[in-house]
């Protein structure tokens, strides 16, 4: 291994067009995190934690889409200044500092890390630049969609509430406030794919086609949408069923001393805000019920 005192030090850097708060909170918050930080469109982060604090601890599991291969970036902050710059060491010693930089609504984003000795260092500029790159798409696009957020406490275990909230009977029961005819066929297995399914005032059958992107039981769950289905049928096409295309819901439980926090948070557009705004607490209030 080369001294770090020797290591080579690479300087990425973008410029997004949006204000320094929103990029440093899309930046720094974990269920922000699991969407842009990946390097090309066959990898993705399923999983992220942060303890934004010196001495706080940080771990994204970052993967190859189809399972072949993946590894978690893990480390320790050092030194946290609030809008203006982040520092960290990982856990194989490398250091890392990002800088925040506002000018006239324009938000500059500069990263230096030092290099390891497995890949060229080109290699890795190329890697952590298309990353950024991807943070800037990100952000730019953020606001076709919202994320929201929801919770309850349930009185009973983390393990008990993943496990019922998942069972098809249970699940029928609780969605009940998206779609009377709510229920799913497929697995929740993580990388399976999965029907989520009710019936339309038509009659018709219909839905969304989504994957399980992270499945930690009693802990996370991550689903993303993948194309809509109508009348029993994928829709597909070129800018046809894309509005919720690559969104996420994202379940977290936290033991909340002899109790549960259940958390979701949700990728939704625009024109069903309102809609699914009245439906997740309905839902949750009987997903309480069922649980306790």
């Amino acid at each position: 291994m080369t001294p770090q005192g020797e290591r080579l030090v690479v300087t990425v850097s973008t410029t997004v067009i949006a204000p320094l708060q929103r990029v440093w909170d899309l930046f720094t918050e974990p269920l922000h995190i699991i969407h842009w930080n990946h390097a090309s469109d066959d990898w993705q982060t399923s999983y992220a934690e942060s303890d934004l604090r010196p001495g706080g601890e940080f771990l994204s599991r970052m993967e190859a889409r189809d399972g072949s291969e993946g590894f978690d970036f893990s480390g320790r902050f050092t030194d946290v200044i609030p809008g203006k710059s982040i520092a960290y060491t990982l856990d194989d010693g490398r250091n890392v500092d990002i800088l925040f930089r506002e000018t006239a609504g324009r938000t500059l984003v500069m990263e230096s890390f030092e290099t390891e000795d497995i890949n060229s260092a080109e290699l890795q500029r190329d890697g952590w630049q298309a990353i950024l790159d991807n943070f800037r798409k990100y952000v730019e696009g953020y606001g076709r969609r919202e994320m929201l957020h929801f919770e309850t406490t349930i009185d009973s275990t983390p393990e008990n509430i993943f496990r019922t909230m998942l069972e098809s009977e249970a699940y029928s029961k609780w969605t009940k406030p998206f779609n009377p005819e709510s229920h799913f066929t497929g697995s929740w297995d993580k990388g399976e794919r999965i029907l989520f399914l009710g019936t339309g005032e038509d009659g018709k059958s219909g839905g969304m086609l989504c994957r399980i992107r992270e499945n930690i039981p009693g802990k996370f769950l991550s689903i993303e949408s993948l194309r809509e289905v109508v009348d029993g049928k994928e829709v597909t096409g070129e800018g046809k069923g894309d509005t919720w295309k690559g969104a996420l819901e994202n379940y977290t439980l936290k033991p909340a001393g002899s109790k549960t926090l259940l958390c979701i948070d949700t990728d939704v557009p625009a024109e069903f805000i309102q809609y699914l705004g009245e439906a997740w607490p309905r839902a949750l209030e009987i997903l309480k019920e069922i649980c306790e």
